[in-house]
């Protein structure tokens, strides 16, 4: 994607979009007065009370700077080094974190799954495991399974979809862990509730995303089974991702979850990549590779279209795992903040070159 890239035409990532103003509000509120520190504030103390009003249980919260930082320190606790993280093929943890989760896992193996749409199903459990552990000592055994929602295919788990792979990792004492950069975009599209969603489905762990959704730097990760978070602080603090003024990051999040904002920023971007998915997929040539359930999108397009498009200033990534002849598959990625009438502007481009 070239640099440059007018605002209301780029459709690179979620991770373009500046931080919304209600929690840039919030850091200039928290930036006040001297408090405790590592934690011992009122924000993170109120970010616990919070997330256990939204997800209707008790629970154990800690804050994180990055995505990154939140999968691989939970799948830390959960993992021994002679373990392995069962998850789909083109998972975030396995594909985009550069061995985080092996790093600080201590060397735990992530055993990828085939998912067309990035989404594993309960069946495909059973043969990893079964196979190690036939081989026993001389195979790395499966400690737990981690799923990402919404996929890195833009496709979203259902409750039941989830509750088939809790049930099925259950027997074998595998614990079933959330990536969930893209929470808020799959909760709107199911209208169920967090905890529908999440520990009533079976998940213990989950990487609770807020950067992508209108925050500066700020996740969570929680743990519907506080025993399983023992000696999570200590990985953080080893890992250098204990903040001194943690104020700064739990005030995104209280922010994030306060008047519904999370919720309301990943209606507004689902909405947009709604339009998008409309507006392209009634072109000729023009066709959706999965169904646009959040925020991403992954169009077909002809390559010519798709050539023309980032000449004329349009910003998005070409996706050529999946390019299919003279066609080409490119992402598109909407925000909160993503202007309509860009996306707009590019479903006109897209049909005007069309015409050609």
């Amino acid at each position: 994607m070239a640099d440059g890239v007018k605002s209301a035409w780029n459709f690179g990532s979620d991770n373009v979009a500046p931080i919304a103003p209600e929690i840039m509000a919030a850091l200039a509120a928290a930036n006040s007065g001297n408090v405790g520190s590592y934690g011992a504030d009122p924000w993170t103390a109120r970010l616990t009370e919070r997330l256990r009003e939204i997800f209707e249980t008790d629970l154990v919260a800690f804050p994180v700077a990055t995505g990154t930082a939140a999968n691989a320190l939970a799948l830390s606790v959960l993992v021994p080094p002679y373990g392995s993280v069962l998850c789909a093929e083109d998972a975030h943890i396995n594909t985009d974190e550069c061995g985080a989760p092996e790093f600080f896992t201590a060397g735990a193996k992530l055993v990828g799954l085939p998912a067309p749409d990035g989404r594993i199903q309960a069946e495909q459990l059973s043969v990893p495991i079964e196979h190690a552990r036939a081989l026993g000592v001389h195979y790395v055994q499966p400690a737990a399974v981690s799923i990402t929602q919404s996929t890195e295919w833009g496709a979203v788990y259902t409750p039941d979809e989830i509750a088939a792979l809790g049930d099925a990792a259950r027997p074998h004492g595998l614990p079933l862990h959330m990536d969930g950069a893209r929470f808020a975009n799959a909760l709107v599209h199911l209208g169920c509730t967090p905890a529908e969603m999440t520990w009533k489905a079976g998940v213990k762990v989950l990487s609770f995303g807020a950067t992508k959704n209108g925050a500066m730097a700020a996740e969570a990760v929680i743990f519907f089974d506080p025993d399983l978070a023992r000696g999570f602080e200590q990985r953080r603090k080893r890992g250098a991702h204990l903040w001194s003024k943690m104020r700064f990051m739990s005030a995104q999040l209280v922010a994030y979850l306060e008047d519904d904002l999370w919720l309301r920023n990943a209606r507004r971007a689902n909405a947009i990549a709604g339009r998008l998915a409309d507006g392209l997929g009634a072109l000729p040539g023009v066709r959706m590779l999965h169904p646009v359930q959040a925020n991403e999108l992954f169009v077909v397009m002809p390559e010519a279209m798709v050539a023309a498009l980032l000449a004329e200033g349009f910003g998005f990534y070409r996706w050529s795992s999946r390019v299919e002849g003279n066609d080409a598959v490119i992402r598109l990625v909407t925000s909160f903040a993503t202007d309509p009438d860009g996306a707009e502007e590019l479903i006109a481009a897209a049909a005007r070159l069309g015409n050609r």
